[in-house]
């Protein structure tokens, strides 16, 4: 490239042409030649945009998700049309905040590959963080990115570039900007649009008692699906993988019980694994709307004896039953209540059990647990969780993966569970909880992300929980439940996994400051020319014809051209005597009389030859051309090739 630019030079110097048009055609293009090497290729990364739904007509999390823009991180002084970059150990509400008051062009969270690996205080925080994040509609694309060598590279330079915005010196701050590269943040996906007809699936298994028509009926329930702030990073281990794993550990017991006439029970079991849980119940809703609203008959329009429903059982040193009314002395809620405190008492004196009381508040946007879906049509139901507060960050949060099941803890519970239920059923002990079975389910379940944006009912996750029930339960179905299209419940949205392209680019500084150096270089060439234009073309004048008659006419010609008030010819031949052997013809007879205005009273020597010309019908036209040849003498005829001024005819 170089040795390019060097030829070209040589050629530039060694030719006939005018200084001034050198510079005006041939360095732009050596600039050009000489221009920074090719941009580095764009490095590639998965991102994750942040959620984005309606629920009961309130509008929820991101609504934006087209990304075209340039790199900052929240050090920055400016962050307007930016996309700001966070990293998780740095991430706080109020730098989130200050990017959305500043009206980023997005907001790229980095969250590290391995999330065990992080404190336990930010990944609170952060947890804590997500129903704040998602509880302010924003126009600002947000998304997240697994940490990779190339995308933490992208971060320290942008990082470094950002900082360095705020230094003392104007200057400085002007010339790094002008000369650091920067990072263009490009998606690849279209704008969201709402997802139409999609379905929220459920599943429904039962395994039928013995001893008449009207059995009571013990429905055991567990949501299925997850929630956290990007709904492709919410793989809900503990909520509610760890229900899950417990609904279906508890269906493979029990089958085993009433695969045998011997030890079928006088309660029908009623298995049902909903969706939409974290959309308010969604699935739950419109199950209960199918049996009791919509059939004539249904176990739930019986005898129910309770609804167990399990939720958030993997972890934690208590265990705490939720109620939305307390259980009569006498009913079979109650019993189950009095079992699960004696076998807690008797087996594992170290859980801390109570009961929480909390009543339904329908002014709420959501429910708090999905035993109130039950007790709003007036079933007896409670819910199971370690957790004792329906408000806790663990419920609804991408952090919540597979390091947040003790799975010793889960089969405790499950014991438990299952002992308190047979203690009910059957007034019997010692349940044998697979262990290696429970263990399977939940490594499964938390390597699938289950929002209930992504489970259609052709997901895997659908099929295989069908599955495993179906091995256990007879009369497995599918309930599904699709929003009202008129008056929608929820409204889900689709781009909500893309892929993201970071390229090196020059900031937009630098192509501000190129404009003004082109402008200041041609500035600079064209006052070369107005003032170097005289003493170039008398030297020309001077050479070609010493002594001619037409001597003094060029000279004066080349005079009215460094005025910049006419335009000029190029003569191509001239003899020794100053004669024209040829002379280019390029004129238009309309220019002629503004020529003659232009030269007569600005230059005393130019009016004395304008009358000569005159009187001789010499002065016919006058026109501008241009061009660019080689020179030489050949015999006593010079060949060099300028550009100047003439006023001539056709004549030999």
């Amino acid at each position: 490239m170089f040795e390019e630019a060097s030829e070209v030079f040589d050629n530039m110097f060694k030719s006939s042409f005018p200084l001034t048009l050198t510079f005006i055609v041939f360095l732009p293009a050596v600039l050009i030649l000489v221009s920074p090497l090719p941009a580095e290729a764009a490095h590639e990364f998965t991102v994750y945009r942040m959620q984005q739904y309606d629920l009961q007509g309130q509008n929820y999390g991101s609504r934006n998700a087209i990304l075209n823009t340039e790199a900052r991180t929240v050090e920055a002084e400016v962050l307007s049309r930016r996309c700001v970059m966070m990293r998780l150990a740095d991430f706080s509400y109020e730098k989130y905040q200050k990017a959305l008051r500043q009206s980023a062009g997005a907001v790229v969270i980095i969250l590290p590959k391995n999330m065990s690996t992080m404190p336990q205080d930010i990944v609170q925080q952060f947890m804590e963080l997500e129903p704040e994040l998602l509880a302010t509609e924003t126009i600002v694309p947000v998304y997240f990115a697994m940490e990779d060598d190339e995308l933490l590279s992208i971060y320290t330079q942008t990082q470094v570039s950002s900082s360095s915005q705020g230094s003392s010196s104007a200057a400085e701050v002007l010339l790094h900007s002008a000369t650091a590269n920067g990072f263009q943040m490009v998606t690849s996906g279209a704008q969201s649009k709402a997802v139409s007809d999609w379905a929220i699936t459920s599943l429904e298994g039962r395994l039928a008692g013995v001893g008449g028509e009207d059995l009571p009926t013990i429905v055991v329930v567990a949501h299925y699906d997850s929630f956290g702030v990007a709904p492709w990073l919410s793989y809900g281990a503990d909520s509610n993988g760890s229900g899950v794993a417990v609904l279906l550990e508890l269906a493979r017991l029990f089958s085993r019980l009433y695969s045998h006439k011997r030890t079928q029970a006088g309660y029908n079991l009623l298995f049902f694994l909903s969706g939409g849980g974290k959309f308010n119940y969604q699935g739950t809703k419109r199950w209960l709307e199918d049996n009791l609203d919509h059939t004539e008959s249904s176990l739930l329009q019986d005898n129910v004896a309770f609804v167990l429903c399990l939720d958030t059982l993997g972890n934690g040193d208590g265990l705490h039953l939720h109620v939305s009314k307390p259980p009569k002395e006498g009913s079979p809620q109650h019993a189950l209540l009095k079992e699960l405190q004696m076998v807690v008492s008797e087996q594992y004196p170290d859980v801390k059990f109570s009961m929480v009381h909390k009543k339904i508040n329908l002014a709420d946007d959501t429910l708090a647990w999905e035993h109130e879906r039950f007790g709003i049509r007036r079933l007896p139901a409670f819910t199971l969780s370690h957790l004792e507060s329906h408000r806790s960050a663990a419920r609804n949060s991408i952090m919540d993966m597979r390091p947040h099941v003790d799975l010793k803890k889960l089969s405790r519970n499950t014991k438990l569970i299952a002992e308190a239920l047979a203690r009910v059923i059957y007034n019997l002990t010692e349940k044998q909880v697979q262990e290696e079975q429970l263990a399977s389910l939940v490594d499964w379940l938390t390597t699938q992300p289950r929002a209930a944006q992504l489970v259609d009912k052709d997901s895997t996750v659908v099929s295989t929980l069908e599955y495993y029930l179906g091995r256990y339960l007879k009369d497995v179905k599918r309930h599904f439940v699709r929003a009202d299209k008129r008056d929608p419940e929820f409204v889900f949205y689709d781009q909500l996994k893309q892929t993201m392209n970071a390229y090196r680019v020059k900031p937009a500084i630098f192509d501000l400051l190129l404009a003004l150096c082109i402008a200041a270089y041609l500035g600079v060439v064209y006052l070369a020319v107005q003032v170097r234009g005289h003493s170039h073309y008398a030297h020309y004048a001077q050479i070609l014809m010493p002594g001619s008659d037409y001597m003094f006419f060029s000279f004066m010609v080349v005079t009215v051209r460094l005025g910049n008030e006419v335009h000029a010819l190029i003569f191509k031949r001239w003899r020794w005597d100053g004669r024209p052997a040829y002379v280019s013809q390029n004129t238009t007879s309309s220019s002629r009389p503004s020529l003659i205005r232009t030269c007569e009273g600005r230059f005393p020597e130019s009016d004395i030859i304008l009358k000569q010309l005159k009187t001789q019908s010499l002065l016919t036209a006058a026109h501008l051309t241009l061009d660019s040849h080689g020179a030489g003498w050949h015999g006593n005829v010079y060949t060099k090739w300028f550009t100047t001024c003439h006023f001539g005819s056709d004549y030999l």
